[in-house]
């Protein structure tokens, strides 16, 4: 399921009526994946299921987090919230003049789309994922920026199913991912259905600055 949503539909509906779970601890994962689909790529997610101990088992998870669930797929499709979505696509070499090019690609989209305050952070992260992509693969990066509400979105595609990697302590290009995950809500990185791989990130709303006064108690970064 994960492998599917790496693709963005509108939505994943799991259909587990003829499921037949021994351990019911199992219904676990739905909620996990419930969790992993809300924070990318943040499309909807439900459960169809009419058994009695499914229907049981979920309502019980719902303290940690709610999945909806539906009778019939009909049901789920009409249930299902839409977030209105923009997404804009970009091919691109791989070359070192990828990541030039991705970041004229991320100024125009965001330009288009009159989310400016998104501009820097979603340059840098187009630069990193896309400048990995050449560095350690052999790929043409498949860039794609998204925007569902007040949520940007930023992701590189590439054939490559190998992971990748925070590391503890990164050597010569190695800080990529570190400025990356320092300046996103959450990044990530997820097998697709198609084989090769997704690195995601989810910029970080940007709120009003205030100017504040440091005191002599505080310590200084």
């Amino acid at each position: 399921m994960l492998k599917v949503a790496t693709d963005a539909p509108v939505s994943v509906i799991a259909d587990i009526r003829g499921l037949d779970i021994g351990d019911t601890t199992l219904m676990t994962v739905f909620t996990a994946i419930a969790a992993r689909i809300d924070a990318w790529p943040g499309i909807p997610f439900a459960v169809v299921t009419d058994h009695p101990d499914h229907v049981a088992r979920l309502a019980k998870q719902a303290a940690d987090r709610f999945v909806p669930i539906h009778a019939d797929v009909p049901a789920a499709e009409r249930a299902r919230d839409r977030p209105p979505r923009r997404r804009a696509l970009q091919l691109l070499a791989a070359s070192p003049q990828a990541s030039s090019v991705a970041r004229a690609f991320v100024g125009r989209v965001c330009e288009q789309w009159q989310v400016q305050e998104h501009v820097d952070d979603a340059r840098l992260v187009a630069t990193e994922l896309v400048e990995n992509t050449v560095r350690h693969t052999t790929s043409h990066p498949r860039l794609r920026l998204e925007l569902r509400r007040d949520t940007f979105i930023i992701s590189v595609a590439d054939d490559d199913p190998r992971e990748a990697v925070l590391l503890e302590r990164p050597r010569e290009h190695g800080l990529g991912l570190r400025l990356v995950a320092e300046s996103t809500r959450a990044w990530g990185c997820s097998r697709s259905w198609a084989g090769g791989k997704v690195v995601w990130a989810v910029l970080m709303p940007r709120r009003p600055r205030h100017r504040r006064v440091a005191s002599d108690a505080e310590p200084q970064s």
